[in-house]
């Protein structure tokens, strides 16, 4: 068989693969990534349900009268809300968002709320990036995201660090769902980047807690900040169980 027969051949073989790629492409579930992973510790489990509660106030109107809350309440006071900004005071650039000064947990929380599917804003700064467009300590980050961060945290910088001057032994914590818990990911690390703004406060008492977060940085970045960034991923397609009143208020709100 000639050189020039086999062309044929080889452009078919090369064709298959790329559908055979592009099939699978398409039916890529991410969740399974951490199919095989170890189940949480009840310690490491215990502070979600309340994370869970506090981005969930975000959505509130007004915490005095609720109209949203899940069993039991949000489990907050109302009083220590310090701020609450939604669509008009964040200007677009980001989902709305408040700070609370849990006295209860010795926390200082930023929650950020996820993605509202009738704010064309959302969905511009999801679809704000580019594969390898924004360079991050060494890694890659979501363009969009990283703005929406970097916005929130040049709003809010001088009050996290006054309530953390006045509250010296709290931890500072951010929250959020969907695409607040990406732009909560990327705030952490330029947190991180910046703690001379914060008072210098020691890494090891900044958290972060990102529900169902979108892929937002490259994996040197995920590997050098997993001991501040928890990501939660319910894997409720690969383990059976009966969803939670919690999940399900969550889910008729977010979704």
């Amino acid at each position: 068989m000639s050189i020039l027969c086999c062309v044929p051949v080889l452009e078919c073989v090369y064709c298959l693969g790329c559908a055979h790629w592009l099939w699978k492409k398409c039916l890529y579930t991410a969740g399974h990534e951490s199919e095989n992973w170890g189940l949480a510790t009840s310690d490491e489990f215990e502070p979600i349900p309340r994370i869970c509660r506090l981005i969930l106030a975000v959505y509130e109107e007004d915490l005095h009268d609720p109209m949203w809350a899940p069993p039991g309440g949000y489990g907050i006071d109302p009083y220590h809300v310090i701020l609450k900004k939604d669509y008009d005071q964040t200007q677009g650039r980001v989902t709305p968002y408040m700070i609370y000064l849990d006295h209860d947990n010795g926390d200082v929380v930023l929650a950020i709320r996820g993605l509202n599917l009738a704010k064309e804003c959302d969905y511009a700064v999801l679809l704000d990036n580019k594969l390898g467009q924004t360079k991050f300590e060494g890694g890659y980050v979501h363009n969009g995201l990283l703005k929406a961060a970097m916005w929130v945290f040049e709003e809010e910088h001088v009050v996290l660090r006054e309530l953390l001057e006045a509250n010296p032994s709290y931890s500072l914590t951010f929250v959020g769902h969907s695409l607040g818990a990406g732009v909560v990911s990327l705030l952490v690390l330029f947190v991180i980047q910046n703690r001379a703004r914060l008072g210098n406060i020691e890494r090891k008492r900044i958290r972060c807690f990102a529900i169902a977060p979108p892929r937002c940085m490259s994996l040197h970045l995920a590997v050098t900040y997993a001991d501040v960034i928890n990501s939660i991923v319910l894997q409720d397609d690969f383990l059976p169980r009966t969803t939670t009143a919690l999940e399900n208020v969550f889910k008729s709100i977010i979704w």
